[in-house]
């Protein structure tokens, strides 16, 4: 049997080549082409990550079970010449997230049948996250009940692992971030404390044993953490190593483990070296891989308007904001303020809430028909640098091409090598 390419994540550090692995927690195919495609440059493994909220046996909000993900990454896997041995596919959140507002044995239930299909559609990395109460619950709950609480969903996985396959491993944690990035700005974060991580990690031992996976415990591989980065709609908070070195010394103390960091979105490229170089080995990006895709798409839409006036019914942008209001149930709990204010989130917030709507009809019609009036035109570079002025150098340079499909892959590509630098030995 393979072993997973995780399982010795840890001993990244000390060795040549990766000293950690960008996460990239994302279902649009252009966001996964990219990915593919800045993997097969660097001849390295990729980490591809599904949500709880993306993708689950009610299909999320794509519509898709965790086999029809893998299905879906297959196709893109094909089409960009990827190699399935170097690919790695992650389950983000697994837990009862989704269905926190039912009583937490209905919502545990419903989470089981998640992690059993993620299980047995060959996702070896799974990320256990119970750490939210659920109906008439407190918000955070005891450590002692999220580490029973994702014992028993490793339980779940451990039957439903196919013979003969790769065994997944495990991420724990129970002070984890919120998917998608925090809810409102921020000025501050607690970064963990130390006996806190320490006290995580032992809690989830007890409670695999007691859940009779005791022996599944050695691929529990990371543990997350707060290290003190997060976005909210409208700021970053950068990463400061200072606050977050007790932490990282944990780590000294906890052999066989990382730590994974959640929320890394806008970082600099050097914030994101010093993280793994920290110990925070780890890097999930997904939030801000949407957004420079948005920033393609709305630059392309500005540009096939000059070019091609009155040759659409309306923009792509006038498409999706008239698809936000009228379906605004994937932002309204999130965005605040008065309509100009609620306006601006809508399009352009950190958050990126808007990536819940590219799966939507109306809004792949739209991109469709933008993309179908500039296919085969070769964007004049001097409307490159109007609207897209941060690939400019990559067009003039040759390094992007300057037709849609090219641009809007080297947008997402500019973020990814961030990362895959951020993550080189």
């Amino acid at each position: 049997m393979a072993a997973n390419h995780l399982s010795d994540i840890a001993q990244w550090r000390v060795g040549p080549g990766m000293r950690g692995i960008p996460s990239v927690c994302s279902a649009h195919p252009v966001v996964i082409e990219a990915s593919m495609l800045a993997a097969l440059k660097r001849d390295t493994h990729l980490l591809i990550e599904a949500t709880c909220n993306q993708v689950n046996q009610d299909g999320g909000y794509t519509g898709m079970t965790p086999a029809d993900f893998r299905r879906f990454v297959e196709r893109i896997a094909a089409k960009t010449g990827f190699p399935m041995e170097k690919l790695i596919l992650g389950g983000d959140h697994l837990g009862p997230n989704p269905w926190k507002h039912m009583l937490a044995d209905e919502a545990m239930a419903k989470a089981g049948v998640m992690i059993r299909a993620y299980a047995e559609a060959g996702f070896t990395k799974l990320h256990l996250d119970t750490s939210m109460g659920c109906a008439g619950e407190p918000i955070a709950l005891p450590d002692a009940i999220t580490a029973e609480r994702a014992a028993s969903l490793a339980a779940v996985a451990e039957k439903a692992v196919p013979a003969g396959t790769v065994k997944p491993v495990y991420i724990i944690g129970t002070e984890v971030p919120i998917p998608g990035g925090a809810m409102e700005e921020l000025d501050v974060l607690e970064v963990t404390r130390p006996e806190a991580a320490l006290a995580t990690v032992e809690v989830h031992r007890r409670a695999f044993e007691a859940a009779g996976v005791g022996d599944a415990f050695p691929r529990v591989v990371g543990a997350v953490v707060q290290p003190g980065v997060e976005f909210g709609n409208h700021n970053v908070i950068a990463y400061e190593p200072e606050k977050a070195k007790a932490l990282s010394s944990t780590l000294d103390r906890l052999p066989g483990l990382v730590f994974e960091a959640h929320s890394t979105d806008y970082q600099t490229r050097e914030a994101l070296r010093t993280l793994v170089s920290d110990g925070f080995a780890i890097l999930k990006v997904g939030p801000g891989l949407t957004f420079a895709l948005r920033e393609a798409f709305y630059g392309l839409d500005e540009i096939a308007e000059f070019l091609f006036p009155g040759k659409r019914k309306e923009t792509l942008r006038a498409t999706m904001e008239r698809v936000l209001t009228e379906e605004p149930k994937n932002w309204e709990k999130y965005y605040h303020g008065s309509p100009g204010e609620q306006r601006l989130q809508r399009h352009f917030s950190y958050s990126d809430r808007i990536r819940y709507y590219w799966p939507n009809a109306r809004v792949t019609t739209a991109v469709d028909e933008l993309f179908g009036l500039l296919s085969g035109v070769a964007i004049p570079e001097t409307l490159i640098s109007q609207y897209l002025a941060g690939l400019y150098l990559a067009v003039r340079e040759g390094r992007a091409k300057p037709t849609a499909d090219g641009v809007v892959l080297a947008a997402v590509d500019k973020v990814l090598e961030d990362y895959f630098e951020a993550c080189r030995g």
